[in-house]
């Protein structure tokens, strides 16, 4: 039994009528005739009367006919659903993100992608750059936004890419001595009890106390830019974050540029190489719409990892 026979089933039982039944289905009246024998011989039933007045269900005709157009719409509702399913309309996708990353870009490409997916189910958890790295690597996230590139085993299987640049500030309380100053020079902070997140103090601000990095051995830790800005309001210490830390709206801290410059490590956004999941496809396509010159660098990315490039072009879709 195929499909094609319970739509000819219903189109007799609307038409009542072999010849208008045939016309409305494009196709000749003895092949309908033909089709419609051979499906009541394999129901084991007489599905429909002919009389002189017209062709009707039977009982047996009418219970086959109910669970035929329940079965077709079951199938019209399959196509939908698996091309929807293609298109990464729907589907799950796993984020594990930096908490500085909400202040910028990810608004903005979680927010688009809600509007244009919503029937996907986005599971989003906040995790220090190492963390989000290790569950990445374990399957445990589709993708990860930390700063810098992924460290550890099995990195070669996964495409980073570049979504921000950002660099280092200090936040102090309005009543501190460097409140209302432009800038602190990074040989000032080393004299003062500081507050920042373990990922900093165990990795890229060793570089900026590389004459005595024992000046982050005391430090306050605080994985959050929040709690990091509440604790220099508290006078427990200097805060060093990014610049975009700048973009917390309160009144009782100052935020001071670090001279000389130092930038960070660039804000990456990761994901597993061989990942073909539509959805993923899809987010990819938002974060290039809304994170600038993310685009050119992803394909540069993705064509060297021939088991992505099959990705690639719907990447590029508005």
């Amino acid at each position: 039994m195929e499909a094609r026979h319970l739509r000819y089933a219903l189109a007799l039982a609307e038409h009542q009528h072999f010849g208008r039944a045939a016309t409305s289905l494009g196709i000749a009246q003895p092949p309908l005739s033909t089709q419609i024998a051979a499906l009541e011989r394999e129901v084991g039933e007489r599905l429909f009367d002919r009389t002189s007045r017209g062709v009707f269900p039977t009982a047996a005709g009418e219970a086959f006919l109910a669970r035929a157009r329940t079965a077709l719409a079951e199938m019209n509702r399959a196509r939908i659903d698996a091309g929807r399913a293609a298109r990464g309309e729907t589907g799950r996708l796993r984020l594990g993100f930096i908490g500085s990353a909400l202040l910028d870009p990810l608004p903005g490409v979680i927010g688009r992608f809600r509007r244009t997916h919503p029937e996907v189910r986005l599971s989003l958890q906040e995790l220090d750059s190492s963390a989000a790295s290790a569950a990445l690597l374990a399957g445990e996230l589709d993708v990860a936004v930390g700063r810098g590139s992924p460290r550890g085993a099995g990195v070669e299987d996964l495409v980073s890419v570049p979504i921000g640049e950002d660099h280092l500030v200090a936040v102090v309380s309005v009543v501190h001595p460097f409140a209302g100053r432009p800038s602190v020079a990074a040989a000032q902070l080393a004299g003062e009890p500081l507050v920042v997140s373990p990922d900093a103090a165990n990795s890229y601000l060793r570089r900026l106390f590389g004459a005595d990095p024992a000046v982050l051995d005391g430090a306050a830790l605080a994985r959050d830019i929040h709690t990091i800005a509440g604790l220099a309001a508290c006078c427990a210490g200097v805060g060093l974050g990014p610049n975009r830390m700048r973009m917390i709206a309160r009144k009782d801290i100052w935020f001071c540029d670090v001279e000389p410059r130092f930038r960070l490590p660039d804000l990456q956004m990761s994901f597993r190489v061989t990942d073909s999941s539509p959805v993923l496809t899809a987010f990819l396509s938002v974060v290039r719409r809304n994170c600038a010159s993310v685009g050119t660098r992803l394909d540069a990315l993705l064509a060297r990892h021939p088991a992505a490039t099959e990705r690639q072009p719907g990447l590029g879709a508005s």
